[in-house]
């Protein structure tokens, strides 16, 4: 196994999404395509949470703000940059342009302080096959006290021609019962990618939205499941898998729904129209003490 790379600060996202996007012709994913970075880890030690952007993250989300622990959502805001420093790279074969995160799967094993010191660490775990194309599986950890506190595992699809028969698909559940409708203002991508950093050109206006196919800019869809997990309640320790399945214009409204286990985001008065679906789990076991956290 290679030795990862140790960064002295996160990288700068403006010039990594710039730099994809620049590559982004020049690559041309097939079946079967490979990485041969796959495995190896960019690692960034002595991480601290910047209180304002956090504080700006909340607000946007629906979080409480001001509180000691972080939302469940926000190390893969943190994990971001080292993600796309990988999926920008000149080896990397699939283009930053047009990828399209799928699902993601967290898991937080403790709570996280706010005003904590982690070593936050981000690789690409493989190239798999999906029925559309081909799928980067990207995995982010947080550690503290070298334990591993906080876990995601992304997948971003890459669409082409494709060998394989499609994959026979499990039954759609049934909706679950609405709680609550959210008028969602145009403004909403613009105001998370200054919190986030994510000012990818499709969620910020709908002239550059048209641009990409889209007739109105797009919800990010880490905003979409956070602002459902900030509705939905999420213990300390839990494990939450969602699954994106159509994009959010905006501005529109949507329809929060869950049963107190899973979750989704429709469309309003039409269940037929999924946004997102999801499911969170509580983990078994007490929650793990964790003692203050001291600079390396």
């Amino acid at each position: 196994m290679r030795t990862p790379t140790t960064l002295t600060a996160p990288p700068s996202l403006g010039p990594l999404l710039a730099r994809g996007a620049l590559r982004s012709p020049f690559k041309h994913p097939r079946p079967g395509v490979s990485f041969s970075g796959a495995g190896h880890r960019l690692v960034l030690p002595g991480l601290r949470v910047d209180p304002t952007r956090l504080a700006a993250y909340e607000r946007v989300c629906g979080f409480p703000t001001g509180e000691d622990s972080l939302p469940l959502t926000y190390p893969h805001v943190l994990g971001f940059p080292l993600a796309m420093s990988i999926l920008s790279g000149r080896d990397f074969p699939l283009p930053l342009l047009g990828l399209v995160h799928t699902s993601i799967e967290i898991t937080r094993r403790a709570a996280l302080a706010s005003a904590g010191i982690y070593e936050l660490s981000v690789h690409v775990e493989e190239l798999a096959a999906h029925r559309r194309g081909t799928e980067a599986v990207v995995v982010t950890g947080l550690r503290q006290g070298g334990d591993i506190v906080w876990e995601s595992t992304s997948r971003y699809l890459a669409r082409h021609a494709t060998e394989a028969a499609p994959a026979a698909r499990e039954p759609e559940p049934g909706p679950l019962p609405v709680l609550d409708e959210w008028r969602l203002a145009a403004d909403v991508g613009r105001r998370y990618g200054a919190a986030s950093g994510d000012r990818n050109p499709i969620h910020l206006h709908p002239l550059t939205a048209r641009l990409f196919g889209f007739p109105r800019a797009i919800a990010h869809g880490m905003w979409t499941v956070a602002r459902c997990l900030a509705a939905h309640g999420v213990p300390q320790r839990a494990r939450v898998r969602a699954d994106f399945r159509a994009p959010v214009l905006l501005p529109g409204t949507v329809s929060f729904a869950s049963d107190g286990a899973r979750f989704a985001l429709y469309g309003t008065g039409d269940p037929a129209r999924i946004h997102v679906t999801g499911r969170v789990d509580p983990l078994p076991g007490p929650l793990p003490r964790t003692g203050p956290a001291h600079a390396p």
